[in-house]
């Protein structure tokens, strides 16, 4: 029953809208089921007129499609008018009520039949008339369903609109008036013959094409642009002049329809005829690419890692590049093994690494190799880095001179394994004089030069193996690699021990981290390689301490006998790591990163300082300034236990019982740690306030009288007088052991207070006079005119595995000063923060870590 609301018309008017939208969708849904083949048909013959697809295929073949497109545009016309219904405005409404809950606008219509004389009745179907009207207020229009997926179940739609969405973006809308021109057997156009054409640079250069058309007298197009030209119409009508190819054989004539050349020079191209036009082309020259290396950045890593940073330029783009090394023969100190006549060694060529993202027309990149194990190791070389473009042009950088970057061997056994390896590498004709110096370094096993005799046998298997090879003359190039091979295995074996697991985990740990600061990482990423290098350092230094160890426990030697190289070792300590490590990550932390980079490679530094003074024999002994060096951080350390063991003292005086039952031996914990324990020679520590506090101050007097007495001979011997190093480190002992002796007299006046003053004094005074012989050794740490050092007292002396000279920051344990100023209860609070924190230091021993907890619990 059609539905009537004329009746109501408020309610009518509240419904405008709705029924409007519903009305509209229902049109949309009806246009689209009956004529969606004739617009899909539309788009895809639009499309292809755009693209310019009947300029591909023959003229029979484009009018028969057209037919064909024509019919179909028919056939689809006509079933879509047959099939479309104009909707009306009740099945607009209709539609509107099926979605509403009890169809409400049917009801609004509905009359009573029965009960219309009962009060109670009509005032019911009011009611029930009221509720629906309330439904027909909240009525929304109803949307269209326009899906097609069961008429359409291919999607042709969506390929046909997908065409004419690239066509749009990529074609022209010239190129469909190209058909009009079409007709059989080539007849002219009715307004007379027509052209176009387009210029396309090569791809590589990322340019757009032109379109001829639309461009007016002066074209500048990249050399190497193709130009293709067309012409419909009458034949003749329209011939092509062009001097920018440069052709003079295929040229074909001025009049095809179709022509195509390439742009190599400036010229011009004129298109004579009705509606011609010409064009002045300017060339922009494809110029070659360059390269140059940088010197900022280079780098050799401690394990013969090479970094080589290059720049590279072009205006379209590097596709390719590759580094260059090749022996310089000419500089070769052709002596020893190096006299004969060299094998035939092809040049070292390394692929040149290319930014992944980004442009490729300017950047900096770095060659990254480890190239020690190749036969040109520390040889001179001359490195050329080649890079080439898309056009197949090469530019060259400068030769540069260079050793060949590779890895250094500070043992001296390695290092003579490592130059014969070179010598067999260098001609096959060295085997006989390899295998005698392989001979004469493993006659003696005896004389300590092998850690193991593992290492002395592997040596032995090397030595017959050439042996037995020169002598059957059957030394080939795979039996020659195959012996390098295994020297280049005991050489590791012999420089590195067996921590080579532990330096490669460090090593790559620092890479890591290096890179994740250079490519901006998370920093949740940098912190967890930040860990994973504080782990690795750790080990590396715990495998270190453990070698050493054994090394004592062969040669039968104590750790205080240790001289040179071995001392060095102990100044790395694991305070010296954690600050460093610390001052790393704030600097991450800060966002910093080109300081934190800096750090890093300091960091790498101190540790190939640190291998090198480990390995290399006799270059650290005990020269007079270093034993002075010594003797100040043993007066140091001795003068800082009698300041802790006053400030005890001190601390009884206000909380009399408070170190009674400490026990014994609290005085003389060991002095390794920078807080400075005073020697007890009695092992007795605080005995109780029993014992009376004048004869302990009295005690300590005593002990500050000795220390003054050691301090006064030990100024008496410092090396370099008449310096003004000296001088000054002779100033600043004058000074300590006037606090000293100014500190004796206050402990004999039992006036801890002054006398926890005057030692402060004195250890000050004593870290300035260590600096200051420290300036003296770092001064003439460098030979002068080749004589030597001016002083000859500080001529061996060696910087720390730090890069540091002692004095200069290598101050014993930490380097914050906890026992500077004037206020001796800001020094006692400054010191028991640093013991808190040294007690939850997991890294420190046990029996430390109990010591500290137990000085917490006194105070």
């Amino acid at each position: 029953m059609p539905i009537d609301l004329s009746a109501f018309g408020t309610l009518q008017q509240k419904l405008r809208w709705p029924l409007t939208f519903t009305w509209a969708g229902l049109l949309a849904e009806r246009l689209v089921r009956a004529f969606w083949p004739l617009w899909t048909l539309i788009a895809a013959t639009a499309a292809a007129l755009m693209l310019g697809l009947q300029d591909l295929i023959s003229i029979e073949i484009v009018w028969s499609l057209m037919v064909l497109i024509s019919l179909f545009f028919v056939i689809f016309a006509v079933k879509g008018l047959r099939g479309f219904r104009w909707p009306l405005r009740v099945e607009a409404l209709a539609r509107l009520d099926a979605t509403l809950p009890g169809h409400p606008l049917t009801a609004l219509t509905d009359r009573q039949v029965i009960g219309d004389t009962d009060d109670a009745s009509r005032l019911m179907w009011l009611a029930h008339q009221a509720r629906m009207a309330e439904r027909v207020a909240d009525a929304r229009p109803v949307e269209p369903d326009l899906k097609l997926a069961r008429q359409d179940p291919f999607g042709l739609r969506y390929v046909a609109l997908l065409g004419l969405v690239v066509a749009l973006l990529f074609g022209s809308v010239w190129r469909a008036g190209s058909v009009t021109g079409m007709t059989p057997g080539g007849g002219a156009l009715a307004s007379g013959p027509v052209w176009e054409g387009w210029i396309e640079p090569p791809a590589y250069t990322g340019l757009p094409s032109l379109y001829l058309n639309d461009l007016r007298h002066e074209i500048r197009a990249p050399e190497g642009s193709r130009i293709t030209i067309r012409f419909y119409g009458e034949v003749g009508a329209l011939t092509l002049a062009e001097t920018v190819s440069g052709r003079t054989e295929d040229v074909g004539a001025a009049s095809d329809t179709t022509q195509s050349f390439d742009i190599t020079r400036d010229g011009e191209v004129r298109i004579d005829g009705p509606g011609g036009q010409g064009w002045m082309v300017r060339v922009t020259p494809d110029l070659p690419p360059t390269v140059e290396l940088v010197e900022e950045g280079t780098r050799t890593t401690f394990d013969g890692q090479m970094s080589q940073p290059f720049r590279a330029r072009d205006d379209y783009g590097i596709v390719d590049g590759i580094a260059t090394f090749e022996l310089d023969l000419d500089r070769v100190d052709r002596r020893y093994g190096l006299a004969a006549e060299p094998d035939s060694q092809e040049p070292i060529v390394l692929q040149l690494p290319l930014p992944i993202t980004g442009a490729r027309d300017e950047f900096t990149e770095t060659v990254v190799e480890n190239l020690s194990e190749h036969p040109w190791a520390h040889l001179p070389v001359t490195l050329t880095l080649e890079v080439s473009d898309a056009s197949e042009q090469i530019g060259q950088s400068i030769p540069e001179e260079m050793m060949l970057p590779a890895r250094r061997f500070f043992d001296p056994v390695a290092a003579a394994v490592i130059e014969q390896r070179r010598d067999l590498l260098w001609a096959k004709s060295n085997a006989p004089d390899v295998a005698r110096m392989l001979r004469a370094i493993s006659h003696d096993p005896e004389e300590n030069l092998f850690r193991d005799h593992g290492a002395y046998l592997k040596l032995r298997v090397i030595l017959r193996r050439i042996e037995q090879l020169a002598a059957d003359g059957a030394l080939t190039d795979e039996k020659q690699t195959e012996i390098a091979q295994a020297m280049w295995d005991l050489a590791i074996l012999l420089e590195e021990g067996d921590i080579g697991d532990a330096l490669e985990r460090m090593r790559k740990a620092q890479e890591r981290l290096s890179e994740a600061v250079k490519r901006g990482a998370s920093e949740e990423e940098i912190a967890e390689l930040m860990q994973e290098l504080r782990d690795a350092t750790q080990d590396y230094l715990r495998q270190k301490t453990q070698q050493a160890q054994r090394d004592r426990d062969r040669d039968g030697t104590d750790e205080r006998d240790l001289s040179g190289e071995n001392r060095e070792m102990t100044m790395l300590t694991q305070q010296d790591i954690q600050d460093m490590m610390d001052r790393i990550q704030e600097l991450m932390e800060q966002g910093r990163m080109a300081e934190a980079q800096q750090a890093l490679d300091e960091f790498q530094q101190m540790m190939e300082n640190l291998r090198m003074a480990e390995s290399q024999p006799g270059q650290g002994g005990d020269s007079p300034g270093q034993q002075a060096m010594e003797g100040l951080a043993e007066t140091l350390r001795d003068q800082q236990g009698l300041s802790d063991q006053a400030f005890r003292d001190l601390q009884e005086q206000f909380n009399p019982g408070a170190n009674q039952g400490q026990g014994q031996g609290q005085g003389t914990q060991g002095r390794g740690d920078d807080l400075g324990q005073g020697d007890d020679p009695d092992g007795q520590g605080q005995q109780g306030e029993q014992q009376g506090q004048g004869d302990e101050a009295g005690s300590l007097a005593d002990r500050q009288e000795a220390l003054r007495r050691q301090l006064e001979a030990q100024r008496e011997s410092m090396p370099g007088p008449g310096t003004p190093e000296g001088d000054a480190m002779r100033d600043s002992l004058d000074r300590a052991e006037g606090a000293m002796e100014g500190a004796e007299q206050a402990l004999r006046e039992n006036d801890l207070a002054e006398a926890i003053d005057q030692q402060s004094e004195a250890m000050e005074a004593l870290r300035e006079g260590m600096r200051s012989l420290g300036d003296a050794m770092a001064q003439n740490s460098q030979p002068q005119n080749g004589q030597g050092d001016s002083l000859g007292q500080f001529g061996e002396q060696q910087s720390d595995p730090l890069g540091r000279m002692p004095g200069r920051g290598s101050q014993v344990g930490t380097q914050d000063d906890l026992l500077q100023g004037e206020d001796v209860y800001r020094r006692a609070g400054e010191l028991l923060d640093e013991i808190r924190r040294r007690s939850g230091d997991t890294a420190r021993p046990e029996e430390e870590r109990d010591y500290l907890r137990r000085l917490l619990e006194r105070f």
